[in-house]
Protein backbone atom coordinates (compact mmCIF):
# COMPACT_ATOMS: atom_id res chain seq x y z
CA UNK A 1 0.00 0.00 0.00
CA UNK A 2 1.60 3.35 -0.94
CA UNK A 3 1.07 6.28 1.47
CA UNK A 4 -0.11 9.51 0.19
CA UNK A 5 2.05 13.12 0.91
CA UNK A 6 1.48 14.56 4.06
CA UNK A 7 -0.92 17.53 4.05
CA UNK A 8 1.61 19.06 6.68
CA UNK A 9 4.73 18.42 8.33
CA UNK A 10 6.86 20.58 11.32
CA UNK A 11 8.95 19.93 14.15
CA UNK A 12 7.69 21.06 17.60
CA UNK A 13 10.73 21.26 19.91
CA UNK A 14 12.35 18.20 18.91
CA UNK A 15 9.00 16.10 17.77
CA UNK A 16 8.76 15.80 14.77
CA UNK A 17 4.54 15.90 13.23
CA UNK A 18 2.96 14.74 10.03
CA UNK A 19 -0.25 15.21 8.94
CA UNK A 20 -2.20 13.36 6.45
CA UNK A 21 -5.94 13.78 5.48
CA UNK A 22 -7.21 10.41 6.01
CA UNK A 23 -6.15 7.97 8.76
CA UNK A 24 -5.36 5.27 5.83
CA UNK A 25 -2.66 7.06 4.54
CA UNK A 26 -1.19 8.37 8.22
CA UNK A 27 -1.37 4.72 8.81
CA UNK A 28 0.27 3.83 5.54
CA UNK A 29 3.27 6.14 5.99
CA UNK A 30 3.73 5.27 9.37
CA UNK A 31 4.20 1.83 8.37
CA UNK A 32 6.60 2.48 5.62
CA UNK A 33 8.80 5.16 8.36
CA UNK A 34 9.03 1.85 10.64
CA UNK A 35 9.64 -0.66 8.22
CA UNK A 36 12.40 1.52 6.87
CA UNK A 37 13.64 1.78 9.89
CA UNK A 38 13.86 -1.82 10.64
CA UNK A 39 15.46 -3.20 7.88
CA UNK A 40 18.00 -0.46 8.71
CA UNK A 41 18.73 -1.67 11.90
CA UNK A 42 18.63 -5.47 10.22
CA UNK A 43 20.83 -4.52 7.84
CA UNK A 44 23.81 -3.02 10.52
CA UNK A 45 23.73 -6.43 11.65
CA UNK A 46 21.45 -6.11 15.43
CA UNK A 47 18.58 -7.79 16.58
CA UNK A 48 15.97 -5.50 17.01
CA UNK A 49 13.37 -5.14 20.25
CA UNK A 50 10.09 -3.38 20.00
CA UNK A 51 7.33 -2.56 21.65
CA UNK A 52 3.52 -2.16 20.12
CA UNK A 53 0.55 -0.61 21.27
CA UNK A 54 -2.55 -2.14 21.02
CA UNK A 55 -5.35 -0.41 20.42
CA UNK A 56 -8.02 0.31 16.98
CA UNK A 57 -6.14 3.23 16.64
CA UNK A 58 -2.99 1.21 15.51
CA UNK A 59 -5.17 -0.61 12.97
CA UNK A 60 -3.96 0.73 9.82
CA UNK A 61 -0.15 0.58 10.99
CA UNK A 62 -0.31 -2.74 11.70
CA UNK A 63 -2.19 -4.14 8.64
CA UNK A 64 0.39 -2.40 6.64
CA UNK A 65 3.54 -3.42 8.27
CA UNK A 66 2.60 -7.21 8.51
CA UNK A 67 2.14 -6.92 4.52
CA UNK A 68 5.55 -4.95 4.44
CA UNK A 69 7.90 -7.30 2.23
CA UNK A 70 11.82 -7.28 3.37
CA UNK A 71 11.51 -7.25 7.07
CA UNK A 72 13.51 -10.19 8.87
CA UNK A 73 10.99 -10.56 11.63
CA UNK A 74 12.61 -13.75 12.80
CA UNK A 75 15.15 -11.12 14.23
CA UNK A 76 12.83 -9.10 16.32
CA UNK A 77 11.69 -9.46 19.30
CA UNK A 78 8.26 -7.65 20.79
CA UNK A 79 6.82 -6.89 23.84
CA UNK A 80 3.08 -4.52 24.20
CA UNK A 81 2.80 -1.94 26.73
CA UNK A 82 0.03 -2.92 28.60
CA UNK A 83 -2.31 -4.97 29.94
CA UNK A 84 -5.55 -5.23 31.77
CA UNK A 85 -5.67 -7.31 35.39
CA UNK A 86 -8.09 -9.66 35.53
CA UNK A 87 -9.41 -10.30 31.93
CA UNK A 88 -10.63 -14.06 31.03
CA UNK A 89 -7.61 -15.78 29.16
CA UNK A 90 -8.50 -15.28 25.68
CA UNK A 91 -10.67 -12.66 26.54
CA UNK A 92 -10.79 -10.36 23.24
CA UNK A 93 -10.19 -7.37 24.98
CA UNK A 94 -6.80 -8.42 25.96
CA UNK A 95 -4.28 -6.25 24.22
CA UNK A 96 -1.51 -9.52 24.44
CA UNK A 97 -4.88 -11.36 22.44
CA UNK A 98 -5.66 -7.93 20.00
CA UNK A 99 -1.76 -8.10 19.14
CA UNK A 100 -1.31 -11.35 18.09
CA UNK A 101 -4.46 -11.61 15.65
CA UNK A 102 -3.10 -8.28 14.56
CA UNK A 103 1.03 -8.99 14.08
CA UNK A 104 2.29 -11.36 16.54
CA UNK A 105 0.41 -14.44 15.22
CA UNK A 106 0.95 -13.27 11.37
CA UNK A 107 4.81 -12.01 11.18
CA UNK A 108 7.62 -14.70 12.49
CA UNK A 109 8.85 -13.20 14.82
CA UNK A 110 12.10 -13.72 17.15
CA UNK A 111 10.54 -14.00 20.23
CA UNK A 112 7.20 -12.62 21.78
CA UNK A 113 6.50 -11.79 25.01
CA UNK A 114 3.01 -11.15 26.69
CA UNK A 115 2.11 -9.53 29.79
CA UNK A 116 -0.05 -11.88 31.93
CA UNK A 117 -3.47 -10.30 32.67
CA UNK A 118 -3.99 -12.97 35.23
CA UNK A 119 -0.42 -13.29 36.98
CA UNK A 120 -0.60 -15.29 40.53
CA UNK A 121 1.27 -12.24 41.63
CA UNK A 122 1.34 -8.53 39.98
CA UNK A 123 4.26 -7.89 41.42
CA UNK A 124 5.96 -10.78 40.45
CA UNK A 125 4.74 -10.09 37.06
CA UNK A 126 6.14 -6.95 36.58
CA UNK A 127 9.38 -7.97 37.66
CA UNK A 128 9.41 -10.37 35.32
CA UNK A 129 8.67 -8.12 32.41
CA UNK A 130 11.00 -5.75 34.05
CA UNK A 131 13.74 -7.94 33.80
CA UNK A 132 13.07 -8.80 30.09
CA UNK A 133 12.81 -5.17 29.23
CA UNK A 134 16.35 -4.85 30.80
CA UNK A 135 17.77 -7.60 29.09
CA UNK A 136 18.98 -5.10 26.19
CA UNK A 137 17.82 -1.68 24.86
CA UNK A 138 14.65 -1.27 22.98
CA UNK A 139 15.41 0.36 19.50
CA UNK A 140 11.69 0.81 18.62
CA UNK A 141 8.39 1.97 20.32
CA UNK A 142 5.07 1.88 18.28
CA UNK A 143 2.50 4.06 20.20
CA UNK A 144 -0.86 5.47 20.58
CA UNK A 145 -1.94 8.77 22.67
CA UNK A 146 -5.25 8.39 24.76
CA UNK A 147 -8.12 10.82 24.99
CA UNK A 148 -6.94 12.07 28.22
CA UNK A 149 -2.97 12.35 27.03
CA UNK A 150 -2.11 8.81 28.31
CA UNK A 151 1.25 6.95 26.65
CA UNK A 152 0.86 3.31 27.08
CA UNK A 153 -1.27 3.02 30.63
CA UNK A 154 0.46 6.28 31.95
CA UNK A 155 -2.49 8.41 32.81
CA UNK A 156 -2.42 12.17 34.03
CA UNK A 157 -2.94 10.69 37.96
CA UNK A 158 -0.33 8.32 37.73
CA UNK A 159 2.06 9.94 35.00
CA UNK A 160 5.70 10.16 36.36
CA UNK A 161 8.38 11.20 33.97
CA UNK A 162 11.10 10.26 36.29
CA UNK A 163 9.86 6.65 37.51
CA UNK A 164 11.77 4.36 39.27
CA UNK A 165 10.08 1.55 37.94
CA UNK A 166 10.30 -0.35 34.30
CA UNK A 167 6.70 -1.54 34.90
CA UNK A 168 3.56 -0.94 37.49
CA UNK A 169 0.17 -1.25 38.32
CA UNK A 170 -1.51 1.40 37.90
CA UNK A 171 -5.37 2.09 38.81
CA UNK A 172 -6.97 3.60 35.55
CA UNK A 173 -8.68 6.73 35.62
CA UNK A 174 -12.44 7.45 34.66
CA UNK A 175 -11.67 9.13 30.99
CA UNK A 176 -9.41 5.82 30.23
CA UNK A 177 -11.97 3.47 30.90
CA UNK A 178 -14.82 5.51 28.89
CA UNK A 179 -11.95 5.48 25.48
CA UNK A 180 -12.17 1.97 26.00
CA UNK A 181 -16.33 2.05 25.42
CA UNK A 182 -15.70 4.97 22.67
CA UNK A 183 -13.20 2.28 20.84
CA UNK A 184 -15.99 -0.50 21.13
CA UNK A 185 -13.52 -2.94 23.33
CA UNK A 186 -16.15 -2.72 25.93
CA UNK A 187 -19.95 -2.59 26.08
CA UNK A 188 -20.14 -0.31 29.20
CA UNK A 189 -17.72 1.34 31.54
CA UNK A 190 -18.86 -0.94 34.30
CA UNK A 191 -16.88 -4.25 32.06
CA UNK A 192 -13.67 -2.36 31.32
CA UNK A 193 -11.05 -3.34 34.17
CA UNK A 194 -9.94 -0.94 36.81
CA UNK A 195 -6.50 -2.06 36.77
CA UNK A 196 -3.51 -2.80 34.63
CA UNK A 197 0.44 -3.38 34.27
CA UNK A 198 2.04 -0.83 32.35
CA UNK A 199 5.45 0.15 31.34
CA UNK A 200 6.40 3.39 32.72
CA UNK A 201 7.35 6.64 31.44
CA UNK A 202 10.83 6.29 30.98
CA UNK A 203 11.00 3.05 29.71
CA UNK A 204 8.80 4.01 26.83
CA UNK A 205 11.35 7.14 26.27
CA UNK A 206 14.19 5.03 26.47
CA UNK A 207 13.85 3.98 23.55
CA UNK A 208 15.79 4.92 20.25
CA UNK A 209 13.18 5.45 18.22
CA UNK A 210 9.41 6.28 18.58
CA UNK A 211 6.46 6.27 16.12
CA UNK A 212 3.26 7.16 17.97
CA UNK A 213 0.00 6.58 15.05
CA UNK A 214 -2.62 8.90 16.38
CA UNK A 215 -6.26 8.93 14.54
CA UNK A 216 -9.72 10.13 15.02
CA UNK A 217 -11.67 13.47 16.07
CA UNK A 218 -11.87 11.63 19.98
CA UNK A 219 -7.97 12.38 19.98
CA UNK A 220 -8.07 16.18 18.58
CA UNK A 221 -7.58 17.49 22.36
CA UNK A 222 -5.15 15.02 23.69
CA UNK A 223 -2.65 15.88 20.29
CA UNK A 224 -3.66 19.98 21.13
CA UNK A 225 -2.18 19.36 24.26
CA UNK A 226 0.42 17.19 23.33
CA UNK A 227 1.87 19.66 20.82
CA UNK A 228 0.63 23.40 22.50
CA UNK A 229 0.72 22.64 26.09
CA UNK A 230 3.54 22.26 28.55
CA UNK A 231 5.39 19.45 28.75
CA UNK A 232 3.84 17.60 32.02
CA UNK A 233 2.39 14.90 33.25
CA UNK A 234 -1.01 16.79 32.95
CA UNK A 235 -0.82 15.60 29.22
CA UNK A 236 2.07 12.52 29.54
CA UNK A 237 2.00 12.46 25.80
CA UNK A 238 3.77 16.30 25.59
CA UNK A 239 6.98 14.28 27.06
CA UNK A 240 7.69 12.84 22.80
CA UNK A 241 8.84 16.79 22.56
CA UNK A 242 12.08 15.58 24.70
CA UNK A 243 12.91 12.14 22.67
CA UNK A 244 15.34 12.97 19.96
CA UNK A 245 13.69 10.70 17.32
CA UNK A 246 9.69 10.55 17.77
CA UNK A 247 7.46 10.89 14.78
CA UNK A 248 4.06 11.90 15.43
CA UNK A 249 1.57 11.22 12.88
CA UNK A 250 -1.75 12.43 12.67
CA UNK A 251 -4.80 12.32 10.38
CA UNK A 252 -7.05 15.41 9.60
CA UNK A 253 -9.48 14.43 12.39
CA UNK A 254 -6.99 14.54 14.86
CA UNK A 255 -5.21 17.68 13.51
CA UNK A 256 -8.17 19.41 13.72
CA UNK A 257 -7.09 21.61 16.26
CA UNK A 258 -3.22 22.43 15.81
CA UNK A 259 -3.51 23.16 11.58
Amino acid sequence: MESGSAISSFKIDKLGVEVYKHRVAMGARAAEAVAEKLRSLLASGKNVRMIFAAAPSQNELLDTLVSTPGIDWSRVTAFHMDEYIGLKAGAPQSFGVFLKDKIFGKVNFGRVHYISSNPDSTAKECERYSSLLSEAPIDIVCLGIGENGHIAFNDPDVADFNDPKKVKVVRLDQKSRQQQVNDGCFASIAEVPKEAITLTIPTLISSHYMYAVVPGKTKADAVRRTIKGEISTACPASILRRHANAILFLDGDSAAQIV
